[in-house]
């Protein structure tokens, strides 16, 4: 499913995703296709979800145009990646 479905589904509400086709894009990851496992009604609710969420799944609110995610590199410790 596209984002932009879900966003007419479910418009102004946050949402449980499944990632299902994403890209990057220097230090940014452009999310192209989901799956919906659930609407989430409320601000507490989806905090608890992120919080509980597996690798590949995230909360996101319908409002934002696009997913896009920052990608944080894990810092070099004297000459030894962490």
């Amino acid at each position: 499913m596209k984002w932009e479905e879900v966003q007419k589904i479910y418009p102004d509400q946050y949402v449980l995703l499944n990632i299902l086709e994403s890209h990057i894009d220097g230090d940014k990851k452009y999310v192209d296709e989901v799956a919906l496992i659930r609407p989430i009604p409320d601000a507490q609710e989806a905090t608890n979800e992120l919080l509980r969420a597996m690798p590949g799944t995230l909360v996101y609110h319908t409002k934002n145009e696009e997913i896009v995610i920052e990608i944080r590199r894990r810092a070099a410790f004297r000459g030894v990646s962490t």
